[in-house]
Order: structure tokens, then sequence, then C-alpha cells
């Protein structure tokens, strides 16, 4: 571990930087949204823009930096970033701003590819499982950290906007005077969303939900704290649990992922997280069951990403796995993208509190997904490897989510190693 940090401290401080940016500007237009009256489902298409944006980059900027070079491609991004940020409460229009959340998702995706692909070179064999568990702490402390940024910050005003662009032009200096200008890179070809589907059917409906629900989290819900009457600071506190109990749950649930069947794994953690979005919905009116059910959904939700990508590897030769990242994101993109104009729909439709019914349905969906494939074919007539289970964030790029892959398959070998000898 400390090895990884003296090796990797700048470009991990850099991305902590990032992520408190990305994290600010979400909650915040969601919060200045509403104040100047934009509409549920106008803020729901704003939001939606912004995976519009990264799904988008996801397929472009490997192109990118193949043509003109890591270093340009993060200094590109990172100050457009800083630009689009500053642009937000100069036009408050949601025109404007779904135009900016398009550009700005398109960048930060950029940025991640970039960044990522940084720290996949910096690690070795030995050290890459470290470094990922790292980047997801600093990921999650980003996110939390900038809930409290908005909580003491008048959203009402200029400042809570110029402070992330100025993280993410901060950013920079860490990164770009710490590591190698030119890493090796390679992002492999994806694999064919039919062969994904025909390999693993739930793991495939299960990003595909996970995408609306994760994009309902990371972009309703401070439109939705703020239209039931929350404080900022309740909002801010609100937000931070969803991603602090995600961050405990990670690792008992791959602990587990590794010892059990994983659909089972999955129908209860669907089912659990369900549970716990109806809890918010039905006492919505206290603010403590509303935490307890944002800690319930953040612990189950997000931890399924990397479990679904595990049990979907399960089903794969070990030369394909790094190549399912690309379909496995791209059906999560698409989930993301339609996840918050529905939950904006439902909120809308039936109150504020279709926010929760949004999140509590789809993962009721999942849970009975999984019994029907359970029942449809059982686990022993099934032609699979067990795979290790390696956290990862829904956060992440295609980058660290082919070096999770990469980290399966190099764990599976030395397991087979050990085994013959």
């Amino acid at each position: 571990m400390i090895q990884v940090l003296s090796g990797s401290w700048a470009l991990f401080l850099g991305m902590f930087m990032l992520m408190v940016g990305n994290g600010l500007q979400g909650t915040l237009l969601g919060l200045r949204g509403d104040q100047e009256g934009f509409s549920t489902f106008a803020l729901s298409i704003v939001m939606s823009a912004y995976f519009v944006g990264f799904l988008f980059s996801s397929q472009v900027t490997p192109k990118l930096i193949r043509r003109v070079g890591h270093v340009r491609v993060f200094a590109a991004l990172g100050s457009t970033i800083s630009a689009v940020l500053i642009m937000y409460p100069i036009l408050v229009e949601p025109w404007a701003w779904t135009l900016g959340r398009v550009v700005i998702g398109f960048c930060f995706c950029g940025v991640y590819i970039t960044a990522e692909s940084w720290l996949n070179d910096a690690s070795n064999n030995e050290t890459r499982g470290k470094a990922l568990s790292i980047y997801l702490m600093v990921q999650m402390a980003g996110i939390v950290a900038a809930q409290y940024i908005v909580s003491i910050g008048d959203v009402s005003g200029y400042t809570l906007f110029i402070v992330p662009s100025i993280l993410v032009s901060m950013a920079f200096a860490p990164i770009l005077l710490s590591i190698r200008p030119t890493p090796q890179f390679a992002q492999t070809k994806p694999m064919s969303i039919k062969r994904l589907i025909e390999a693993s059917p739930l793991g495939c409906m299960g990003m595909f939900l996970l995408g609306g629900v994760f994009s309902a989290q990371f972009g309703m819900s401070a439109v939705y704290g703020s239209q039931i009457g929350l404080s900022v600071g309740q909002i801010s506190l609100f937000v931070s649990v969803i991603y602090v109990s995600a961050l405990f749950a990670q690792y008992p649930i791959g602990w587990l992922s590794d010892r059990m069947d994983r659909r089972i794994l999955i129908l209860w953690i669907s089912f659990v997280g369900s549970a716990g979005a109806m809890v918010a919905f039905i006492f919505g009116d206290s603010f403590t069951a509303i935490l307890i059910g944002a800690a319930i959904l953040g612990a189950t939700s997000n931890p399924l990403y990397a479990l679904l990508i595990a049990y979907t590897n399960d089903y794969l030769e070990r030369e394909d796995m790094a190549a399912a990242s690309g379909g496995l994101l791209f059906i999560n993109g698409i989930g993301a993208i339609a996840g918050p104009l529905t939950v904006g729909w439902m909120m809308e439709t039936i109150g504020a509190h279709g926010f929760w019914m949004f999140s509590a349905a789809l993962m009721f969906i999942m849970g009975l997904y999984a019994v029907y494939r359970m029942i449809r074919r059982s686990r022993a007539d099934q032609d699979y490897d067990l795979t290790s289970y390696a956290a990862v964030s829904s956060a992440s790029s295609p980058i660290l989510v082919e070096v999770a892959q990469e980290i399966y398959v190099e764990e599976e070998i030395e397991e087979n190693q050990s085994v013959s000898s």
C-alpha cells in the first residue's frame, strides 16, 4: 500500500480534486436549478445530458489519445471543464445547462480515461489491485468532500461554481508534473452486445437497470432533497450517505461474492436495496428514514456494479474479459441516460418521492430477473468458472474497468498455478 501511494500520490491527489469538482457540479446544478424555477423534467434532461457525453466520450477519447497523446488530451479536456463550470451561473437556462452537461460529461470521461491509463501504466501485477482499491477510495472521498463544500457555500451565488473550476485547474499540476507523458495505450475492441447477452443475460440486464439507479443517485438526489424541503446541509448529508455506505459495503459483498452462488447474492442484494428505497418512500416525512433508505440503497446498488461484472466474467473466456468491459459499460450508459428522464417524469407525476419508487422498482425488477434466470437455468447446468471480484466504481472509465478485468485474469492464473503446484 505504501509503495503504491509513494509512487502515485500525485495522481491520486489530482484525481481527488477532479472528483470533488465533479461531485460539486452535480449537486450544485440540482439545487440551483430548483431555486431558478426549472421544472423537474427540465432538470432531468440536464442531468441525463451528462451521461450522453460520458458515453460518447468513452468511444471517442481513445482515438484522440492515439492521435495527439495523453498530455494534450488531458489539458484540453480539463480546461474545457473549467470553462463550462464558470459558464453555468452566467447562462442560467435549461438549454445552456443541457449543452454544458453534455460537454462536461464528455470531458470528465476523457479525463478519467487519460488519468486511469496513467495509473495502470504506473502499476505492475503486484500493485495493480491495491492501486485500484486506493483509487476507489479516492473517488468516494472526493464526492463526499464535495457535499461538505456545498453545505457551507451559497448555492445562489457564483462562488460554488468557481470552486470546482479552480479545483479542476489545480488538478493538472500534480498529475502532469509527476507522470510520464506518453504511457502505452491500447484499448480492447468491445465485444458485441448480442454475444454479451448470450453469455450472461442477467449481467447485461443488471447493468442496464443499475445505470438508471446510478444516474438517479448522481443526478437527481439533490433535486429530490430540494423539492421535499431539506436544507442544503441535509441534502449534502443525504448524498454523502449514499457514497459512504457504498464504500464500506464494497468489500464484505466482494468477500461473499467469491464464496457463494453469485446469482443468489445478486437476488438478495437487489431485494434488500429495493426494500431500503421503499422505507424512504413510505416514511419520507422523516429525515432519519431518508438517511436509512439512502444508506441501504447505496450499500447495495454500488457494489452490485462490480458484482455483475465479476458474474459476467464467470461465463467468458479469459481472453474475452477485457473486451466485454466496453459492452457492459455501453449497456450501463444507455440505462444511465434513460434514468434521470424517467425518474424526473415520475417525480412530476406522483410527487418528489417518486425518486425512491423509481430506484425501488429497478432493484426489485433486477431481483425478479435473477429469480427467473435461476428457474430457467440451474447453476449446475451452466458452464462457468468462478472469477475473482475486484471493486470498481460506476464513475470509472472503460480503462479502469479493463484494468479490473485484467486483475480477474491474473488472480485466476495465480490460483490455477498454485493448485497445480
